[in-house]
């Protein structure tokens, strides 16, 4: 009997030890990380995607600026954006030029501040005390040219610099010499001392065996105008622009018998640039912003940007993981040559050689 009941209390005994340990398991979860909304990537600021969303939700809108709706297809990213994440998405100035969006940065009211900046490689350069570090977690896949290291900013989609022209009124250019040929009517997309595209445009006629200099630039400009060939896009048979303007034009008639609109990126001036994006550091919704730059550069976006006719930065890794818009990508303007990516110091110089000498010689 002594030996029944010493083994019961041993039962017992044991049985209170793990009811004891699963209680004690039980009553202590382990807690999540707090919430940070300004750090400088997902698992340091949220921990997951879905909480990401959830702070990104509470806050209920993005800001941006300077992003039209017909550029690169953007239209179709903000909208599937907000639809995926029931954001409200606001955008002021859509036409606004990159140096622009700083200015409207500096000047906004906070609550209607830019959350995210859309720029130009040099802008961006020039700006870096604005914006807030955060890299997204694809932030492998963009190549080490196309970012600052720390995560300030970086490439989300770019193009080559081409020249678009209707082939009814003009033979097919090999290259911007051609241009300077009788029938040509040649325009750039605007000013090129305040339009990227534009001063873009300028240093890819500047180019000789990969080299850039204003100076060839400005004179090339300066014969067409001479000669009574240098045009308003609206009258122009022939437009330097990016690839993924020209090619989105060129699409537009793509189906008729007899297309108004090609488009060429010579071989022996291959100007490549990006786009970059950037979080503010005054970001009035910054966990939105974060899960924006996250949606931007997801496989999802970055083929949205390449029906757009733009090459996404990560173009290569969605080739490489198989989920590149292969379709898409086949309707890309073709480019052969080595590219050249003018760097912020050629830029910088180039530009002020043109502030000081563009309108006096384009009179």
């Amino acid at each position: 009997m002594r030996e029944v009941t010493s083994r019961a209390v041993v039962a017992a005994a044991l049985l209170a030890t793990a009811v004891a340990g699963c209680s004690s398991a039980t009553t202590e979860p382990k807690k999540p990380t707090p919430v940070n909304p300004t750090a400088a990537g997902l698992a340091a600021g949220f921990g997951t995607m879905d909480r990401l969303v959830e702070a990104a939700r509470r806050e209920g809108a993005l800001n941006l600026v300077g992003v039209p709706r017909d550029w690169v297809n953007f239209g179709a990213v903000i909208d599937r954006f907000a639809g995926e994440y029931g954001i409200r998405v606001n955008v002021a100035e859509p036409g606004a030029s990159s140096q622009r969006e700083i200015d409207f940065a500096r000047k906004a009211p906070p609550q209607q501040a830019p959350d995210v900046f859309d720029l130009s490689v040099e802008v961006a350069a020039a700006n870096t005390q604005r914006f807030a570090p955060y890299k997204v977690t694809t932030w492998q896949d963009i190549p080490d040219q196309v970012k600052d290291p720390t995560g300030l900013w970086y490439a989300g989609y770019g193009g080559y610099m081409s020249i678009g022209y209707d082939p009814r009124k003009v033979p097919a250019p090999k290259g911007f010499a051609d241009l300077l040929k009788p029938g040509y009517s040649v325009a750039l997309p605007g000013d090129p001392l305040s339009t990227a595209s534009a001063f873009n445009g300028v240093m890819a006629a500047s180019l000789r065996s990969g080299r850039p200099e204003a100076r060839r630039g400005l004179e090339f400009f300066t014969k067409l105008r001479g000669s009574g060939r240098y045009s308003a896009p609206s009258k122009a048979n022939t437009l330097v622009d990016w690839d993924y303007v020209n090619a989105a034009k060129a699409a537009e008639t793509a189906s008729d018998d007899k297309p108004s609109w090609k488009v060429v990126v010579p071989s022996d001036a291959v100007l490549a640039s990006y786009y970059v994006q950037a979080v503010s550091k005054k970001a009035p919704h910054p966990a939105a912003a974060r899960l924006w730059q996250e949606f931007l550069f997801s496989d999802e976006a970055q083929n949205l940007f390449l029906k757009g006719f733009a090459r996404p930065a990560r173009m290569e890794a969605l080739e490489m993981k198989g989920t590149l818009d292969t379709q898409a990508a086949s309707h890309l303007p073709r480019a052969s040559g080595t590219p050249v990516f003018l760097t912020i110091a050629q830029a910088d110089e180039a530009k002020s050689f043109l502030k000081a000498n563009w309108a006096a010689s384009m009179k």
